[in-house]
């Protein structure tokens, strides 16, 4: 008599886990049968945005100001 295996499709996850977890999780999936990939998050690099490089021209510009205090800073702005 023949046998037959059934392949079922697998679902993809994405997860977002603590680091302190993961260790858990490849255990759990292990046992499981299940495979887990890894993709990094690309870290958002803030000197390379638009707004950076304006305020860094505002400065480099002298168009910065300084207030003594809060009233001071709605003294400049209003007056």
């Amino acid at each position: 008599m023949a046998t037959t295996t059934i392949q079922q499709t697998p679902d993809t996850f994405m997860l977002s886990v603590p680091k302190a977890d993961v260790g858990f999780l490849k255990t759990m999936a292990k046992r499981m049968g299940w495979t887990l990939g890894r993709k990094k998050t690309k870290e958002l690099d803030i000197t390379k945005t638009a707004g950076f490089r304006e305020a860094m021209d505002d400065v480099k510009n002298g168009r910065v100001y300084h207030a003594e205090s809060v009233e001071d800073m709605f003294n400049q702005i209003l007056n």
